[in-house]
């Protein structure tokens, strides 16, 4: 069996994991996750009782106890890259041993629900409405450095927008990869399920046009007229692809949930969107 080299995995002197700072028996397998820190206290403000919480750079975590349930709710950061350090840590959490350093014997699963922000594509996409990502597209390449990308990942799916968009060969290929079937039947039955684009940026990466001129102004226009077999692209985030896609990799189920704050197509956008994110956060964690 072989044992993972410090230089692979990183352990902190208190036994902790080195970017997230959470121990092993800190860790619920039930996560809700989110980018910005301070929307983990917005979410534990609901917990029953706290059981610890840490807080290290951009990775804010709290555990507790919500309604008989144990939940971690945690922050990832901005961006596709943070996705591959916290989803790579969780999973170590979990099933990796940090006195052997070997993979546990038994695996566990870990149930993990992206509540995030989102600019929607389509115009049946409101402000204020909540879009489950029921398949992603990666724009990262992140899932493109890991083997066994090819076996979960939609080849048709990806060929077909590739061709679509003219895609340009100087970017990361992008992969296309499902959420969680069973998540999106337990916490999403109700909302929009869509197609989301995970950019590697916000600005010119999502056709933002500020000061610095885009390589493929059209870019955005080609995504908005793309179809395949009934999906239509529906809004731009940046970390539903990686997530869904190393969870499916690992064995985890994993799927990520925004409300609308922005409506490309209108023009339109919502800079106090606090109540609906919290209302997102609430329903999640009674259907988690």
């Amino acid at each position: 069996m072989r044992t993972i080299p410090e230089s692979e995995l990183i352990i902190n002197d208190d036994g902790s994991v080195f970017h997230l700072h959470i121990r092993p028996e800190q860790l619920s397998d039930k996560i809700i996750m989110m980018g910005d820190p301070d929307r983990v206290t917005l979410t534990a403000k609901y917990f029953d009782s706290i059981e610890c919480e840490i807080q290290s750079r951009e990775f804010h975590t709290i555990t507790g106890n919500y309604q008989g349930k144990r939940i971690t709710a945690l922050s990832h950061g901005i961006g596709p890259d943070n996705i591959d350090i916290v989803m790579t840590e969780l999973d170590a959490l979990a099933n990796v041993d940090f006195n052997t350093r070997q993979v546990k014997e038994e695996f566990k699963q870990l149930t993990l629900v992206r509540v995030g922000t989102s600019g929607a594509l389509q115009p049946n996409c409101p402000l204020g409405s909540y879009v489950v990502s029921a398949k992603s597209i990666g724009f990262d390449g992140v899932l493109n450095y890991y083997d066994g990308r090819n076996e979960i990942t939609l080849h048709e799916f990806e060929e077909a927008f590739r061709k679509h968009v003219n895609w340009n060969p100087l970017h990361c290929s992008p992969y296309a990869v499902k959420a969680s079937e069973e998540l999106i039947d337990r916490i999403g039955f109700d909302m929009l399920k869509g197609v989301t684009i995970s950019a590697i940026g916000f600005y010119g990466p999502q056709g933002r046009y500020v000061r610095l001129p885009l390589a493929n102004p059209d870019l955005n226009s080609r995504i908005e007229s793309f179809e395949y077999d009934g999906d239509k692209i529906t809004n731009y985030e940046m970390e539903s692809a990686p997530l869904a896609g190393l969870s499916r990799l690992m064995g985890h189920k994993a799927m990520t949930v925004c409300t609308i704050i922005a409506n490309r197509l209108a023009g339109d956008a919502d800079a106090d969107y606090k109540g609906s994110i919290e209302d997102l956060i609430k329903t999640v964690l009674d259907r988690i």
